[in-house]
């Protein structure tokens, strides 16, 4: 499932976030990546342990905590810490799949990525280029959303960003281990859980509701991993 969460960020939130990104020092964006994903990379990253970092990506992490479109699309288990990139001459990068394993920095502990997310932390029309490509079986998915949205897909799907001709692209980007790893379970567990809250609002039959609300959370119970 490939899905747009919107207004993630408050404007003050993104402001904030942009002008700490203004002042930072970047680092080569190949640090982070495998060696798949190192050989067709070229994009600039804040360093993992730096406390611009460590600071944005709590306040990342504080919103989405408070967003109920992630919490019911994703099912997060656990969230890597939110990591920060740059393009900007050209820079891009191409086809590549995300690595299934990662280590959370300082904990010794290893995540399965279930789902990526882009947050768009610069706006359409302050760069050229700078699409991400995401692949699925019904083909090639371009995304360039508005500073503050963020595209959540599953992890294992092939994607890539476009060259940025023009401007300076600003994202954050992380994974997430979901209590549930198959995407298809995701997927059918989320419009479920968005039909449940449709019909709710609408008045329908209030034993129809608990039927439906118990059936959601039985499937949870027995597809969840934790």
């Amino acid at each position: 499932m490939l899905l747009t969460i919107p207004q993630v960020l408050t404007p003050e939130q993104l402001r904030h976030c942009r002008e700490q990104l203004a002042a930072a020092s970047w680092v080569d964006g190949r640090v982070t990546a495998g060696h798949q994903g190192a050989q067709v990379k070229d994009n600039r990253q804040l360093p993992e342990n730096s406390a611009v970092t460590h600071a944005l990506g709590d306040l990342i992490l504080a919103s989405l905590e408070r967003n109920p479109l992630f919490i019911s699309a994703v099912l997060p288990a656990v969230v890597y810490p939110p990591l920060f990139n740059r393009y900007d001459g050209g820079q891009h990068f191409g086809d590549h799949i995300d690595n299934a394993v990662r280590l959370l920095p300082g904990t010794g502990r290893k995540i399965r990525t279930d789902v990526s997310a882009t947050l768009f932390l610069a706006e359409p029309d302050e760069y050229e280029g700078g699409e991400l490509l995401v692949e699925d079986t019904y083909g090639a998915h371009s995304v360039k959303l508005a500073a503050g949205d963020m595209v959540v897909y599953p992890a294992s799907s092939l994607h890539r960003v476009n060259p940025v001709t023009k401007g300076v692209r600003l994202a954050s980007f992380f994974w997430v281990q979901s209590m549930i790893r198959d995407d298809a379970q995701r997927t059918l567990l989320f419009d479920l859980d968005t039909a449940i809250q449709r019909l709710n609002q609408s008045g329908a039959d209030a034993r129809a509701l608990v039927q439906l609300t118990g059936s959601y959370h039985n499937l949870l119970r027995m597809w969840s991993e934790l």
